[in-house]
């Protein structure tokens, strides 16, 4: 069992609330990574604050079971939660049943029960709306900001600087300037 130290807050979007909360909150965290998608990091981690706010909080549970017409009028609401609000709001909604099914809605319970490295990205590449990339990633969060590290987990790590890089508001733009730098590198070379 991972052992886990929350950190006050994860400076993704600029808002101390939606920080905080994707900081204490693991399904937050999760759906923020899953919204990480064709909009930009503060706006993908600044989805699951919205997303509270017109619930009445994140329960797994009450989202995988919610009607999926009335999750998408909820991620259409004006400002939308996503640039894409019909195919994101079915996203979470799986990620949902998968916190629901596998982990009793207790979205930690991905990574506290990760026996090893390989177990811990196994299980977050087994959730829905979390591909190998944003699996890396999560991966470092979880071991650089919240301590979780079972054995082996630095195999699973990435070696490129990723969102567990990401410790303040100039740490967040310097990450983002050089993923510019290198979408536009891979462009230029015809990738």
């Amino acid at each position: 069992m991972a052992t886990i130290t929350d950190p006050p807050t994860l400076p993704f979007t600029g808002d101390p609330e939606a920080d905080a909360l994707n900081a204490r909150d693991p399904l937050a965290l999760l759906i923020g990574f899953a919204l990480d998608q064709q909009v930009s990091v503060q706006k993908a981690f600044a989805g699951p604050l919205a997303l509270s706010r017109r619930l009445g909080g994140l329960d797994a549970e009450s989202i995988a079971s919610m009607d999926p017409a009335a999750l998408e009028a909820v991620f259409r609401e004006k400002p939308a939660i996503h640039r894409f609000p019909g195919t994101m709001a079915g996203r979470i909604q799986d990620l949902c049943r998968h916190v629901s099914s596998e982990y009793g809605g207790d979205a930690s319970r991905a990574w506290t029960g990760a026996t090893d490295g390989r177990d811990l990205e196994s299980r977050l590449l087994g959730i829905p709306g979390i591909g190998e990339m944003k699996a890396k990633a999560l991966i470092a969060v979880l071991g650089k900001r919240y301590g979780v590290r079972p054995p082996g987990w630095e195999a699973v790590a990435p070696t490129y600087p990723t969102l567990g890089d990401v410790d303040s508001a100039e740490a967040l733009a310097a990450y983002q300037d050089a993923k510019r730098a290198y979408r536009a590198s891979l462009k230029a070379s015809g990738e």
